[in-house]
């Protein structure tokens, strides 16, 4: 009997199956909403066990939002009216997120940070669905699962994901702006994808709008080889991300302007201190070796790194070796795909001032990069052709070679996220005594009580762990660059927070030492510090061991902190387990973080 036409047996298939068919047909390995909770699932897990990683987090953009939702806070030159380089649209943001927590029952301040990291986690994740999306209908399901993967298990991706910094919101815009500009199905997206890159650049920093220059350059070759019509609808689309990109400059200007009362374009500002700075610029804040980027994205992704520098290498290779007929047009298309990682890497490469957020905005570009490569991989030693050498290799021996790279990434990448965690996260636990039970009943300390930081003052997680009318100040350490001021607390007819546009002193871009900024230590009820009882070298003159002090320090509370100086480097690297089995020399050693409470005088 002959076999029915196709239609003929699909006349007779049960509707579920044929449905199912139809979705298995579709570009997605799995269901977007589904990818977007695992995105989330991560973001959450950072928001929640995160530690904060860098001090500017705390004091150019958690201490501005409490000042705008409590009143008080600290400040950094960056806000002084005389330099306004921060754009506090950027900061009113997170601080409307915030205080939405306060409309919502058992609210605290802590609530409120948790609650902004929890909208940061939300924010990205959506971002990083959108671009997963786009990668497997644009380039291969598989890519994206592989992308997928990369994302949610990379200790970058724990730090920068709901990381309160502008380099995290670039880096979300910046996965919406080469989305936008990969998608090419319904048309070309060129002015969706400025607008998103230009949000990167403005409300974000101003230097990730860079890495739309690929996608850019891509519209201009097509162009100069297509027709008339073409070419005017090319410039349409270029004009009208231009004048979106105007107007987002726009609004960022007039919301600045009401908080400065001074005429300030912030990202002009950013760009003309870091490059064109009679002062010294970033410099002053410290300089790194070439290999400082190389070195942190190997920790923060370890064989997706590797894989993210080998993908137009391999690429190219792929296209000699075995090419695909598909011509001019996909091949550059791939390469405009890989370039930004290796344009951002190059620059900042080159870069002597180095810091690890700045490579945040091209977290998701080094996972696509790396995602391509092992898709690369993985299609050339998938061969099963028995006349070349992958295809004399067994299957499952290939599989299992593959699989064994994998999970040891991935047991590399969630030793590190929990090394980083264990180690360093007491700083968000040790003012817990501050608040104690709910509402705030048996915490120590009082309103009006100042909690005082020394050698710690870049450890503290900002105001929003201590209580209303609590407020930090600074002893003096060995530390002499500037350390912040204080957000005026005056009320004047002229507008809310006043503190944003009153002048300022003791403040410089010169990161030079203010006195100004110290208080006498008789003056703190509470004092932070740190203790590593396996440090045998002398203390400096002032930063004594204050924890050891007890005839005038009570201990309120201290968690484990790691010791970095007197830990093995593959202990500090990743999380080795505390086990008698493990030599010595690995094993982690420990100090302790503490918040002291003074004592009482009777």
């Amino acid at each position: 009997m002959a076999p029915k036409p196709a239609e003929e047996t699909r006349r007779f298939e049960h509707p579920d199956a044929s449905h199912a068919k139809k979705k298995r047909k579709g570009p997605y390995p799995i269901e977007p909403i589904t990818a977007f909770y695992v995105f989330l699932a991560a973001g959450v897990v950072a928001a929640l066990f995160a530690p904060i990683q860098d001090c500017d987090e705390t004091f150019n953009y958690w201490e501005p939002a409490h000042y705008l939702s409590h009143g008080y806070g600290l400040q950094t030159w960056e806000y002084s009216p005389e330099y306004a380089i921060r754009s506090w649209l950027y900061v009113a943001l997170h601080a409307v997120v915030g205080n939405v927590r306060r409309l919502l029952p058992q609210s605290t301040k802590m609530a409120e940070f948790f609650f902004v990291r929890y909208g940061l986690a939300f924010v990205c994740a959506l971002c990083q669905t959108v671009m997963f999306k786009v990668v497997c209908s644009t380039l291969n399901g598989r890519i994206g699962i592989f992308f997928l993967i990369v994302t949610v298990t990379s200790p970058g991706n724990f730090h920068a994901s709901t990381a309160f910094l502008p380099s995290s919101f670039a880096m979300y815009m910046c996965m919406l702006g080469a989305a936008s500009f990969m998608n090419w199905r319904g048309g070309l997206k060129t002015t969706q994808g400025i607008f998103w890159f230009a949000m990167a650049g403005i409300l974000g920093w101003p230097f990730a709008a860079a890495l739309c220059a690929p996608y850019i350059l891509e519209e201009v070759v097509f162009t100069l080889f297509s027709d008339r019509e073409t070419f005017i609808e090319s410039i349409i689309r270029l004009f009208r991300g231009v004048i979106a990109g105007l107007l987002i400059l726009f609004f960022d200007f007039i919301i600045n302007l009401f908080f400065y009362k001074k005429v300030a374009v912030v990202t002009w500002n950013i760009v003309k201190y870091n490059i064109f700075s009679s002062t010294g610029g970033p410099e002053l804040y410290g300089t790194e070796p070439w290999t400082f980027y190389f070195k942190n994205l190997a920790l923060n992704f370890n064989i997706w790194f590797v894989l993210a520098l080998l993908a137009l290498p391999l690429f190219f290779i792929q296209k000699v070796v075995a090419p695909s007929g598909h011509g001019f047009q996909t091949g550059l298309r791939t390469v405009v795909f890989v370039a930004p990682f290796y344009m951002w890497l190059a620059i900042f490469t080159a870069q002597p001032h180095k810091e690890e957020r700045f490579m945040y905005p091209v977290y998701p570009f080094l996972a696509l990069n790396a995602s391509m490569s092992l898709h690369i991989i993985l299609s050339a030693i998938g061969s099963s052709d028995p006349c070349t050498l992958m295809g004399k290799i067994p299957a499952r021996l290939k599989l299992f070679a593959v699989s064994v790279v994998v999970f040891l990434s991935l047991d590399a990448s969630l030793a590190r996220i929990y090394g980083i965690y264990s180690g360093y996260n007491a700083p968000l636990s040790i003012y817990k005594p501050l608040w104690n039970g709910s509402g705030g009943q048996n915490a120590v300390g009082g309103e009006g009580d100042l909690v005082c930081l020394g050698k710690e003052w870049y450890r503290f997680p900002s105001s929003y762990f201590l209580p209303r009318d609590m407020h930090a100040k600074f002893v003096r350490s060995e530390f002499r660059g500037l350390l912040p001021g204080e957000f005026s607390e005056a009320k004047t007819g002229f507008g809310f927070w006043s503190g944003t546009w009153l002048p300022t002193s003791g403040l410089n871009d010169r990161n030079e030492e203010d006195m100004g900024k110290y208080v006498e230590l008789r003056m703190c009820s509470f004092l932070v510090d740190t203790q590593f009882p396996e440090r045998t070298d002398p203390l400096p003159p002032n930063e004594p061991d204050y924890i050891a002090d007890t005839e005038m320090w009570d201990i309120a509370r201290c968690e484990p902190f790691l010791d970095a100086a007197n830990t093995h480097i593959l202990a500090r690297t990743l999380w080795v387990p505390d086990l008698e089995i493990v030599p010595d020399k690995f094993r982690r050693k420990w100090g302790r973080h503490c918040l002291l409470q003074r004592k009482r005088a009777y």
